[in-house]
Formats: structure tokens, C-alpha cells, sequence
């Protein structure tokens, strides 16, 4: 048999596939939205209500209760349960599960003729747990940073970052030193959810453990200085760090009732961006991979687990080896939404018309288009800011040279920001609604002079998760399952007459960015 199983328990909902990696197909799904399907565990949008607007937490229980959810509803479309021979998944990168001593019996022991809900509520020692929105964990990082200076990115990857779980943790630590005492493992959302699945802690790839300023990049364990200078005794309190083509055990027998079968193989889970790397079919160097979506990415294989200098980028594992990168700019779809409301036009004069009207270049004009507060490079007043000629400045310029500015700006501001990977892209594939505009994905390609795919794959994380369990448990190549997976849709050519355009522009852009950073 071929079929494998996906899952992907993101920030909303959770979603899984079956694959067959011998026809190529996917050949079933099913997903689980929290706010309509589970509205008793008041989280809209995947998040509880708390007065401090920069505490983001979740209940785990939504979690588990929505794996029951999706399982259920596979089975109940007649989907082929019973011949997966291999499952992993994705967990949105960052959050966290607080157990206690009782969790090892309880998952243990689980009963099929009980909900996971009702079962494991009594192994949490944290009722709640911190996902990547948390942004109140500022005084944890300076403390961390402080601890362990500049060894902490060089080593982690990150410097200390708000929603990453290593300060998360600590403020738990500060803030409730009873329930981190009663705390006998830290899991991530996906190793939590691989732990429910096999009945046993599973450990925590690489992928994944790269995103809590914990795990040491050099040597692929759990960094003790850096666990200590967290919270006392945390190294002890860590599952294990493993590689992503490891399996993390196999199902228990609670799963039979859903039609799967127990003993089922098991690969370990790891995070939605390393998820999302493999299931945009960009595991190997070379091929970058650009998201399109509310908060634009880019991320790509690396060669080499080097830093960012100016820590806007990150470095986490790659399911198929080595280490990937990811660079998040939070103005994006946002953005570009927002220059074509106050344009007045609709979007095929945003998406084709407005290119049509404008030279590459745009005559000098450029715009830093922070609608909100950007996170690469950090600027923390929004507003938009411009350069170029005073009729553009002014704001008098016509709507096809705004538009152009606003799609410039943020092609630049990436081919920019992935400098530090030091890796030419020959290829860049592109994801998400805004691919769908010829005008966008022409400058793309020009500004980076590569070769531009669009690829036409819904769910990449879910996607990653289920081709990551055929190689791991299959054996299954990974080209062999790019290829038939996230092959190309469309390829947009560079046009090498922009090349010395862009590279002049990306100049001009250099100093106009580092004006407004420094004036912060």
C-alpha cells in the first residue's frame, strides 16, 4: 500500500490528507474549523480572549478535540483509514503543552470509548498554552539575551524572539513557579499531538526545535547553558530532539475506532514552515519559495546554518536535511490591499493594467508600504513612507505608479533580506492569492532574475506533513514526490533587459529602508 496520512493542526483549524504516492493523488480530506466546529472552547480564530492584547494563548483540549474531529470526519467520507501505512504532521511553530507526571500513564492508557478531551485534561500542569501571536514575553528575551550574549542567535539560529518558546517558557517559570515545578515536559504543538497519536512522549524534530531558542544548531541537542539560563532544571523537562525523518513510535490502539490501524508507523511532526518547505516541493538549495498571504515569507533550503546579522531572519531544520531558512514581512496582502482601495480601481488594473502603464523602475518612485508595524526590517510607527519625485510624494503620482511602488517595494525588501542566506536563486516559487497577478509575478522574477513558478498546492503544510511520513516510512524520493506533488503550474521567464534596473533600484532601496530604520 501507498496511502499516507497528513495532518495539520494550524492557528484556526486543523486539516488532513491521504495521499497515494504511487498514483499521485490526493485521495481524501477533511478539515476542522475551531470557531464554527468548537465553539465550547471559546477560542475564535484559534485564540482565548485575554485583556492584555499582547497574550495570545489557546486551550491544548481544542487541539486534541479537534484530531478526534478531522479523524472522524475522514472516516465518515469513506476515506481508506484502513490502508495508511504511514502518518505525520504539522503544528503551528511555536506553542506549547505543559504536562505533568500523569501524562505518561494517561496517553498510555487512552480509551476508545472516550474522547481525548475528556481523557487529557488531568495531564495538563498548564491549563493554557502560548502560541506564536504571544508577543508578552519582552523582559523574558532581554533576560535570556543577557545571559547568554551573542552565542544565543549564533547557535540557536534566532536571537531571542517573543514568540518563540524558550522565553515562553521562562514567563511561565516567573510567573507561575508552582505549575512550572509540577511541569515534567515542555511539548510543542507537534510533538504534543505525535505524542496523542503513539500513546508515548514523541520527541521533537529538528525543524521544529529550531523555533524555541533551545536547541543548539551546531551540535542538534538541547543547548544546557542556554535551557538553564530559561528556567531551572528545563533540560530535564525536553523530549528529545530528533530527525525529522525519525519515527516518533506507533498508533494506538484508541485511533482503531476512526479505521485506522493500530501499530500504524508513526513519523515525528514537526513545524507549519518546515511543513510548508517540503510541501511546496523546495527541499533542496537553490529554490526559494515566496508565500503570498495576509503576512508575506520567504523561506528556503540553506546550504549551511549561518545567522542573519541583523536577526529579521531565522534558521530552522529541513525535514529533508540540513537547515532551511524563513524571513516574515508583516505587510503583505494587507499592504498591497490597501494601495488598491485608496487607488480606486479593481484588481485587474492592479494585477496586469497598471504594469502595462509603468516602466520597471518606476521612474525612482518607491514606497515602504508599513500599514502596520513591520517586523523585517522592525519598524514599530506604521505609516507609509516614499521616495522619488515630488508629484509621487506628494501622493499626486497616478494609481499605476502607486501600484508598481507597492509591488517594487516589497520584491526589494525581500531580494534585500535574503542577502545573508548567500545563495543565488535560480528558481523562486510562488504560493497564495496574490500569485494569481501576471503583473506581480513578472516583478518577482525580474527583481530576483530567476525563474518564477507558480505551484498550485493548497494546504502545503498538510501536503508536507503526509509526503514527509512517505519518505520517512515509504522510503518515497523526494523528487520523485516534488514532481508529482508540487510540480509547476506556470513559469514566468525573467527578463534579463530589467536586471541592471533592479540592481540600481535595489541600491536606491538600501539607503531609502535604512533612513527609515534609523529614524525610528
Amino acid at each position: 500500500m501507498s496511502l499516507y496520512l497528513g495532518l495539520d493542526s494550524s492557528t484556526q483549524g486543523i486539516k488532513g490528507i491521504i495521499i497515494d504516492s504511487e498514483k499521485g493523488d490526493i485521495v481524501a480530506s477533511a478539515s476542522v474549523n475551531y470557531t464554527s466546529d468548537l465553539p465550547q472552547y471559546k477560542c475564535p480564530e484559534g485564540v482565548l480572549d485575554n485583556a492584555d492584547p499582547l497574550v495570545k494563548h489557546a486551550d491544548p483540549m481544542m487541539w486534541v478535540a479537534a484530531l478526534d474531529l478531522v479523524l472522524q470526519r475522514l472516516k465518515d467520507a469513506d476515506a481508506p483509514m484502513g490502508g495508511v501505512v504511514g502518518i505525520s504532521g504539522s503544528g503551528q511553530q511555536h506553542g506549547s503543552v505543559y504536562l505533568n507526571t500523569k501524562a505518561t500513564l494517561i496517553l498510555a492508557g487512552l480509551d476508545p470509548a472516550r474522547t481525548l478531551a475528556e481523557q487529557l485534561g488531568p495531564a495538563l500542569s498548564r491549563k493554557t498554552s502560548p502560541i506564536w501571536m504571544d508577543s508578552s514575553t519582552s523582559a523574558e528575551c532581554a533576560e535570556i539575551a543577557a545571559a547568554i550574549g551573542p552565542r544565543l542567535q549564533d547557535d540557536t539560529g534566532s536571537p531571542a524572539v517573543e514568540r518563540f518558546t524558550g522565553p515562553q517558557i521562562r514567563k511561565f517559570y516567573k510567573d507561575d513557579p508552582a505549575g512550572y515545578e509540577a511541569t515534567s515536559t515542555v511539548h510543542l504543538v507537534s510533538s504534543f499531538l505525535a505524542s496523542v497519536l503513539c500513546g508515548a512522549h514523541a520527541g521533537i524534530d529538528y525543524g521544529d526545535g529550531a523555533g524555541m531558542n533551545l536547541l543548539n544548531l551546531k551540535t542538534l541537542t538541547w543547548d544546557p547553558e542556554i535551557a538553564e539560563a530559561t528556567a531551572p532544571g528545563l533540560i530535564t523537562r525536553l523530549p528529545p530532539a530528533r530527525p525529522s525523518d525519525s519515527t516518533a513510535g506507533t498508533l494506538h490502539a484508541y485511533f482503531a475506532k476512526y479505521g485506522l490501524k493500530a501499530g500504524t508507523r508513526v513519523a515525528v511532526w514537526s513545524g507549519d514552515n518546515p511543513n510548508s518547505l517540503i510541501g511546496t516541493g523546495a527541499g533542496e538549495p537553490g529554490t526559494a519559495v515566496i508565500s503570498l498571504g495576509t503576512s508575506d515569507t520567504f523561506f528556503a533550503a540553506m546550504t549551511s546554518a549561518h545567522v542573519d546579522p541583523q536577526g529579521y531572519g531565522h534558521v530552522f531544520g529541513n525535514p529533508a536535511g540540513g537547515f532551511m531558512s524563513l524571513i516574515c514581512f508583516k505587510n503583505g496582502s494587507l499592504a498591497r490591499d490597501k494601495v488598491r482601495e485608496e487607488c480606486g480601481v479593481p484588481w485587474k488594473v492592479f494585477d496586469n493594467d497598471a504594469f502595462a502603464e509603468t516602466a520597471p523602475g518606476n521612474d525612482g518612485n518607491m514606497m515602504l508600504p508599513y500599514f502596520e508595524s513591520e517586523i523585517t526590517p522592525l519598524v514599530l510607527k506604521p505609516g507609509v513612507r516614499l521616495s522619488g519625485t515630488d508629484a509621487f510624494c506628494a501622493g499626486d503620482a497616478p494609481a499605476a505608479a502607486k501600484i508598481r511602488a507597492v509591488v517594487e517595494g516589497q520584491a526589494l525588501s525581500m531580494r534585500l533580506h535574503a542577502e545573508w542566506i548567500g545563495a543565488d536563486f535560480n528558481t523562486v516559487r510562488v504560493t497564495g492569492g496574490a500569485s494569481k497577478s501576471p503583473g506581480l509575478c513578472q516583478t518577482l522574477a525580474d527583481v530576483f532574475q530567476a525563474r518564477l513558478e507558480k505551484i498550485a498546492v493548497a494546504d502545503s503544510a498538510a501536503l508536507g506533513a503526509a509526503l514527509r511520513a512517505a519518505n520517512a516510512i515509504g522510503g518515497c524520493a523526494w523528487s520523485d514526490l516534488y514532481a508529482t506533488f508540487a510540480a509547476a503550474t506556470e513559469v514566468v521567464e525573467p527578463n534579463p533587459a530589467n536586471a541592471a534596473v533592479y540592481d540600481k533600484a535595489l541600491e536606491a532601496f538600501r539607503a531609502f529602508e535604512g533612513s527609515v530604520v534609523k529614524g525610528e
